[in-house]
């Protein structure tokens, strides 16, 4: 295999770490959280930073009891520092539905509405490879604005598939219809 092949399997297997994190906090699977990091990793989350245990704890308070949680990443800028280590910058946005104990925690809302809370900023990632596996070794999430958005939305069509915030989601259904 050239270098340049290996850099642009690296790439994908880096933008497939971020994609897995990303479903895995929309869908409140905290073990697949545990996967996309390393045992020893250091999260900076804003309210919360330490290892990926109190992350997992941390991320289950905030967003486990939301209705709904929805990550979006978009540009992803990986740089190579050596084979086994990359500096990787992931835009983010985020939309999540906040319940009354998620408002009271965030300062919106009344507890009686739902409150739509979104998100914009980076995820500034040292990725490293450890035994074939490319995982994160330390996150700094950089918030570059918060928003909340409160009201009567346009209710979803019960005939529309829904989204779940468990393995009933859609997307398990169809992985494991494929075998997966």
């Amino acid at each position: 295999m050239t270098d340049a092949t290996r850099r642009i399997l690296d790439r994908e297997e880096i933008r497939d770490v971020m994609a897995r994190y990303c479903r895995a906090v929309d869908r409140a699977d905290w073990e697949a959280i545990r996967e996309v990091y390393f045992a020893d990793a250091y999260d900076d989350h804003g309210d919360y930073k330490g290892g990926v245990d109190g992350f997992i704890a941390f991320a289950k308070t905030r967003t486990g009891g939301a209705p709904q949680c929805m990550h979006f990443i978009g540009n992803c800028l990986i740089e190579f520092a050596g084979n086994d280590l990359a500096i990787v910058e992931t835009y983010f946005m985020t939309a999540h539905t906040l319940g009354p104990k998620a408002q009271k925690e965030y300062g919106a809302g009344d507890g009686n509405s739902p409150v739509q809370l979104s998100s914009y900023g980076r995820y500034v990632d040292r990725m490293e490879r450890r035994g074939g596996k490319w995982g994160i070794a330390r996150r700094i999430v950089v918030f570059e604005a918060t928003r909340t958005f409160t009201g009567n939305a346009p209710p979803l069509k019960p005939e529309w598939a829904q989204q779940r915030r468990d393995k009933d989601d859609p997307i398990f259904r169809m992985r494991a219809e494929a075998g997966l």
